[in-house]
Protein backbone atom coordinates (compact mmCIF):
# COMPACT_ATOMS: atom_id res chain seq x y z
CA UNK A 1 0.00 0.00 0.00
CA UNK A 2 1.27 3.48 -0.86
CA UNK A 3 2.42 5.50 2.12
CA UNK A 4 0.39 8.66 2.81
CA UNK A 5 2.47 11.80 2.23
CA UNK A 6 2.82 14.85 4.45
CA UNK A 7 0.93 17.07 2.03
CA UNK A 8 -2.18 14.90 2.38
CA UNK A 9 -2.89 16.43 5.78
CA UNK A 10 -3.45 19.98 4.53
CA UNK A 11 -6.96 19.27 3.27
CA UNK A 12 -7.56 16.01 5.09
CA UNK A 13 -10.75 15.13 6.89
CA UNK A 14 -10.78 15.33 10.67
CA UNK A 15 -8.58 12.76 12.41
CA UNK A 16 -9.01 10.58 15.49
CA UNK A 17 -6.70 9.24 18.15
CA UNK A 18 -5.19 5.79 17.65
CA UNK A 19 -5.96 4.15 21.00
CA UNK A 20 -5.45 0.48 21.86
CA UNK A 21 -9.19 0.08 22.49
CA UNK A 22 -9.98 0.94 18.85
CA UNK A 23 -6.72 0.06 17.07
CA UNK A 24 -7.65 -3.36 15.67
CA UNK A 25 -11.06 -2.14 14.51
CA UNK A 26 -9.50 0.87 12.80
CA UNK A 27 -6.98 -1.32 11.01
CA UNK A 28 -9.68 -3.77 9.91
CA UNK A 29 -12.46 -1.37 8.91
CA UNK A 30 -10.27 1.53 7.73
CA UNK A 31 -12.81 4.29 8.45
CA UNK A 32 -12.66 7.40 6.31
CA UNK A 33 -10.82 9.74 8.66
CA UNK A 34 -8.13 12.16 7.58
CA UNK A 35 -5.31 10.99 9.85
CA UNK A 36 -4.60 9.28 13.15
CA UNK A 37 -2.67 10.54 16.14
CA UNK A 38 -0.80 8.39 18.64
CA UNK A 39 0.74 9.20 22.02
CA UNK A 40 4.47 8.94 21.44
CA UNK A 41 5.41 7.37 24.76
CA UNK A 42 3.16 4.37 24.13
CA UNK A 43 5.46 3.31 21.27
CA UNK A 44 8.95 3.87 22.62
CA UNK A 45 9.47 0.12 22.50
CA UNK A 46 10.13 -0.38 18.79
CA UNK A 47 8.55 -3.79 18.62
CA UNK A 48 5.58 -5.78 19.87
CA UNK A 49 1.90 -5.59 18.98
CA UNK A 50 1.30 -1.88 19.73
CA UNK A 51 4.26 -0.82 17.58
CA UNK A 52 3.21 -3.18 14.80
CA UNK A 53 -0.28 -1.65 14.87
CA UNK A 54 1.23 1.82 14.67
CA UNK A 55 3.31 0.88 11.64
CA UNK A 56 0.28 -0.67 9.94
CA UNK A 57 -1.77 2.45 10.66
CA UNK A 58 0.86 4.72 9.09
CA UNK A 59 0.50 2.80 5.85
CA UNK A 60 -3.22 3.64 5.75
CA UNK A 61 -3.33 7.15 7.22
CA UNK A 62 -1.04 10.12 7.73
CA UNK A 63 0.34 9.82 11.25
CA UNK A 64 0.77 12.46 13.92
CA UNK A 65 2.80 11.76 17.09
CA UNK A 66 1.65 13.59 20.21
CA UNK A 67 3.88 13.47 23.28
CA UNK A 68 2.97 13.95 26.93
CA UNK A 69 6.23 13.34 28.76
CA UNK A 70 8.99 15.64 27.50
CA UNK A 71 8.30 18.27 30.18
CA UNK A 72 9.25 21.16 27.91
CA UNK A 73 8.85 23.64 30.76
CA UNK A 74 11.32 21.92 33.09
CA UNK A 75 14.08 24.19 34.39
CA UNK A 76 16.36 21.15 34.43
CA UNK A 77 16.01 20.69 30.69
CA UNK A 78 14.43 17.81 28.85
CA UNK A 79 15.48 14.25 29.59
CA UNK A 80 18.08 13.22 27.03
CA UNK A 81 17.02 9.59 27.43
CA UNK A 82 13.39 10.45 26.73
CA UNK A 83 14.41 12.60 23.78
CA UNK A 84 16.57 9.82 22.33
CA UNK A 85 13.63 7.40 22.48
CA UNK A 86 11.39 9.96 20.79
CA UNK A 87 13.99 10.53 18.08
CA UNK A 88 14.20 6.78 17.39
CA UNK A 89 10.40 6.58 17.12
CA UNK A 90 10.21 9.60 14.81
CA UNK A 91 12.87 8.06 12.58
CA UNK A 92 11.02 4.74 12.43
CA UNK A 93 7.49 6.09 11.96
CA UNK A 94 8.23 9.26 9.94
CA UNK A 95 5.10 11.10 11.15
CA UNK A 96 3.47 14.07 9.45
CA UNK A 97 3.52 16.06 12.69
CA UNK A 98 5.25 15.81 16.06
CA UNK A 99 3.77 17.71 18.98
CA UNK A 100 4.17 18.25 22.71
CA UNK A 101 2.68 20.43 25.46
CA UNK A 102 3.54 23.81 26.92
CA UNK A 103 3.80 22.34 30.41
CA UNK A 104 6.12 20.68 32.87
CA UNK A 105 5.88 17.36 34.68
CA UNK A 106 9.35 16.55 36.06
CA UNK A 107 11.61 18.01 38.75
CA UNK A 108 14.65 16.62 40.57
CA UNK A 109 14.36 13.32 38.76
CA UNK A 110 10.74 12.79 39.75
CA UNK A 111 7.70 12.87 37.48
CA UNK A 112 4.04 13.55 38.07
CA UNK A 113 1.26 12.05 35.91
CA UNK A 114 -0.07 15.42 34.80
CA UNK A 115 0.67 18.34 32.51
CA UNK A 116 1.32 21.25 34.86
CA UNK A 117 1.00 24.80 33.51
CA UNK A 118 3.81 27.35 33.47
CA UNK A 119 3.81 30.90 34.79
CA UNK A 120 3.70 33.41 31.93
CA UNK A 121 7.04 34.94 32.92
CA UNK A 122 10.23 35.81 31.09
CA UNK A 123 12.17 33.13 32.98
CA UNK A 124 9.65 30.43 32.04
CA UNK A 125 9.73 31.68 28.45
CA UNK A 126 13.53 31.37 28.30
CA UNK A 127 13.41 27.85 29.73
CA UNK A 128 10.68 26.69 27.37
CA UNK A 129 12.40 28.12 24.31
CA UNK A 130 15.73 26.51 25.20
CA UNK A 131 14.05 23.12 25.61
CA UNK A 132 12.11 23.43 22.35
CA UNK A 133 15.33 24.38 20.57
CA UNK A 134 17.01 21.27 21.96
CA UNK A 135 14.17 18.99 20.87
CA UNK A 136 14.08 20.44 17.36
CA UNK A 137 17.88 20.17 17.13
CA UNK A 138 17.81 16.46 17.99
CA UNK A 139 14.75 15.59 15.91
CA UNK A 140 16.00 17.74 13.01
CA UNK A 141 12.47 18.97 12.40
CA UNK A 142 9.92 21.46 13.61
CA UNK A 143 7.62 20.44 16.43
CA UNK A 144 4.23 21.82 17.44
CA UNK A 145 3.49 22.89 21.00
CA UNK A 146 0.02 22.76 22.54
CA UNK A 147 -1.53 25.49 24.67
CA UNK A 148 -2.17 24.33 28.26
CA UNK A 149 -5.31 23.76 30.29
CA UNK A 150 -5.19 25.60 33.64
CA UNK A 151 -7.02 25.35 36.94
CA UNK A 152 -5.32 28.06 39.01
CA UNK A 153 -3.68 31.33 37.96
CA UNK A 154 -0.11 32.23 38.92
CA UNK A 155 0.33 35.46 40.86
CA UNK A 156 3.39 36.47 38.80
CA UNK A 157 2.91 37.22 35.11
CA UNK A 158 4.92 39.21 32.58
CA UNK A 159 2.58 38.61 29.64
CA UNK A 160 -0.71 37.03 28.68
CA UNK A 161 -0.78 33.41 27.54
CA UNK A 162 -1.37 34.29 23.85
CA UNK A 163 1.55 36.75 24.03
CA UNK A 164 3.70 34.08 25.69
CA UNK A 165 2.83 31.55 22.96
CA UNK A 166 3.42 34.06 20.16
CA UNK A 167 6.87 34.90 21.53
CA UNK A 168 7.76 31.20 21.86
CA UNK A 169 6.76 30.58 18.24
CA UNK A 170 8.72 33.62 17.05
CA UNK A 171 11.83 32.71 19.02
CA UNK A 172 12.03 28.97 18.24
CA UNK A 173 10.29 28.60 14.88
CA UNK A 174 8.02 25.91 16.30
CA UNK A 175 4.40 25.54 15.25
CA UNK A 176 1.25 25.57 17.36
CA UNK A 177 -1.23 22.84 18.09
CA UNK A 178 -4.27 24.84 19.17
CA UNK A 179 -6.42 22.90 21.63
CA UNK A 180 -9.87 24.52 21.59
CA UNK A 181 -11.06 22.53 24.59
CA UNK A 182 -8.08 23.75 26.62
CA UNK A 183 -8.95 27.37 25.84
CA UNK A 184 -12.54 26.84 26.98
CA UNK A 185 -11.50 24.94 30.11
CA UNK A 186 -8.95 27.57 31.13
CA UNK A 187 -11.29 30.46 30.33
CA UNK A 188 -13.95 28.99 32.60
CA UNK A 189 -11.55 28.15 35.43
CA UNK A 190 -9.55 31.39 35.35
CA UNK A 191 -12.30 33.77 34.24
CA UNK A 192 -10.93 35.17 30.98
CA UNK A 193 -12.64 35.70 27.62
CA UNK A 194 -11.98 32.75 25.29
CA UNK A 195 -12.67 34.86 22.18
CA UNK A 196 -10.11 37.46 23.23
CA UNK A 197 -7.59 34.68 23.83
CA UNK A 198 -8.27 33.32 20.36
CA UNK A 199 -7.78 36.78 18.83
CA UNK A 200 -4.25 36.90 20.24
CA UNK A 201 -3.10 33.61 18.73
CA UNK A 202 -0.64 33.94 15.78
CA UNK A 203 -2.64 32.64 12.81
CA UNK A 204 0.31 31.48 10.71
CA UNK A 205 1.65 29.25 13.50
CA UNK A 206 -1.44 27.04 13.89
CA UNK A 207 -0.92 23.74 12.07
CA UNK A 208 -3.33 21.48 13.96
CA UNK A 209 -6.42 21.83 16.12
CA UNK A 210 -7.57 19.52 18.92
CA UNK A 211 -11.17 19.04 20.03
CA UNK A 212 -12.16 17.10 23.14
CA UNK A 213 -14.60 16.82 26.00
CA UNK A 214 -13.96 17.77 29.61
CA UNK A 215 -15.07 16.56 33.03
CA UNK A 216 -16.94 18.82 35.47
CA UNK A 217 -15.81 18.75 39.10
CA UNK A 218 -17.18 20.72 42.04
CA UNK A 219 -14.73 22.32 44.46
CA UNK A 220 -15.20 25.14 46.90
CA UNK A 221 -18.75 25.70 45.81
CA UNK A 222 -17.94 26.19 42.13
CA UNK A 223 -17.57 24.09 39.03
CA UNK A 224 -14.05 23.29 37.80
CA UNK A 225 -13.61 22.01 34.26
CA UNK A 226 -10.97 19.28 33.95
CA UNK A 227 -9.35 18.46 30.61
CA UNK A 228 -10.12 14.74 30.91
CA UNK A 229 -10.85 13.79 27.28
CA UNK A 230 -13.63 11.53 28.51
CA UNK A 231 -16.73 13.10 26.97
CA UNK A 232 -18.13 14.20 23.65
CA UNK A 233 -17.26 17.75 22.59
CA UNK A 234 -19.51 20.22 24.39
CA UNK A 235 -21.60 22.80 22.51
CA UNK A 236 -19.57 25.72 23.87
CA UNK A 237 -16.38 24.14 22.49
CA UNK A 238 -18.02 23.62 19.10
CA UNK A 239 -18.93 27.33 19.07
CA UNK A 240 -15.37 28.32 19.94
CA UNK A 241 -14.09 25.94 17.25
CA UNK A 242 -16.32 27.68 14.70
CA UNK A 243 -14.84 31.03 15.75
CA UNK A 244 -11.33 29.55 15.40
CA UNK A 245 -12.07 28.33 11.86
CA UNK A 246 -13.42 31.76 10.93
CA UNK A 247 -10.20 33.37 12.19
CA UNK A 248 -7.64 30.80 11.07
CA UNK A 249 -9.20 29.20 8.01
CA UNK A 250 -9.49 25.45 7.61
CA UNK A 251 -6.91 23.73 9.84
CA UNK A 252 -6.27 19.97 10.19
CA UNK A 253 -8.37 18.90 13.16
CA UNK A 254 -8.30 15.92 15.51
CA UNK A 255 -10.88 14.67 17.99
CA UNK A 256 -9.28 13.41 21.23
CA UNK A 257 -11.02 10.86 23.45
CA UNK A 258 -8.62 9.15 25.84
CA UNK A 259 -10.65 7.71 28.73
CA UNK A 260 -14.15 6.29 29.20
CA UNK A 261 -13.80 5.40 25.55
CA UNK A 262 -17.00 5.08 23.51
CA UNK A 263 -17.66 2.77 20.55
CA UNK A 264 -15.64 3.75 17.49
CA UNK A 265 -18.87 4.83 15.76
CA UNK A 266 -19.35 7.55 18.39
CA UNK A 267 -15.84 8.87 17.87
CA UNK A 268 -16.32 8.86 14.11
CA UNK A 269 -19.57 10.78 14.58
CA UNK A 270 -17.64 13.52 16.39
CA UNK A 271 -15.13 13.64 13.54
CA UNK A 272 -17.93 13.94 10.97
CA UNK A 273 -19.46 16.77 13.00
CA UNK A 274 -16.15 18.62 12.83
CA UNK A 275 -15.93 18.01 9.08
CA UNK A 276 -19.42 19.40 8.58
CA UNK A 277 -18.59 22.53 10.53
CA UNK A 278 -15.33 22.98 8.62
CA UNK A 279 -17.23 22.72 5.35
CA UNK A 280 -19.91 25.17 6.50
CA UNK A 281 -17.37 27.79 7.58
CA UNK A 282 -15.31 27.37 4.39
CA UNK A 283 -18.40 27.80 2.20
CA UNK A 284 -19.47 30.83 4.20
CA UNK A 285 -16.09 32.50 3.73
CA UNK A 286 -16.11 31.75 -0.02
CA UNK A 287 -19.61 33.18 -0.41
CA UNK A 288 -18.60 36.29 1.52
CA UNK A 289 -15.66 36.85 -0.85
CA UNK A 290 -17.89 36.46 -3.90
CA UNK A 291 -20.46 38.91 -2.50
Amino acid sequence: MTRKSKTDLKKAKTGIGLRAFHAEQILTEKPGVGFVEAHSENYFRLGGIPFEQLMKAREIYPLSLHGVGLSLGSAEGVSEDHLAKLAALVKAADPVLVSEHISWSTAEGKSVPDLLPLPMTKDAHETLCANIDRVQEVLKRQILVENPSSYLAFADRDMTEPQFIAEVVKRTGCGLLLDINNIHVSAHNLGFDAREYLAGIPKAAVQEIHLAGYHVNEAGGREIFVDAHNHAVYDAVWELYKAALEKLGDVPTLVEWDSDLPPLSTLLGEARKADKLRETVSKGKKNARVA
